[in-house]
């Protein structure tokens, strides 16, 4: 089941939405104020490996940690 994040312009929350099919219509609502008209926000992915950098921590490409 896929997970999307999104936001809202009204309120600017952030929140992610459980999607059961990508064919399926999903009404999706803000659950701060109830606004329909949310957009999808770009998400940060992060996957860890084997290996020492793994155990030092992991940043992002503007250093900040994940």
């Amino acid at each position: 089941m896929p997970v999307y994040e999104y936001r809202c312009p009204k309120c600017g929350e952030r929140f992610e939405k459980w999607i059961r099919s990508i064919n399926a219509p999903t009404e999706v609502v803000c659950p701060r104020c109830g606004n329909t008209e949310v957009e999808k926000a770009v998400s940060l992915f992060a996957g860890l490996t084997g290996g020492s950098r793994a155990s030092s921590g992991t940043s992002c490409s503007s250093g900040r940690s994940l």
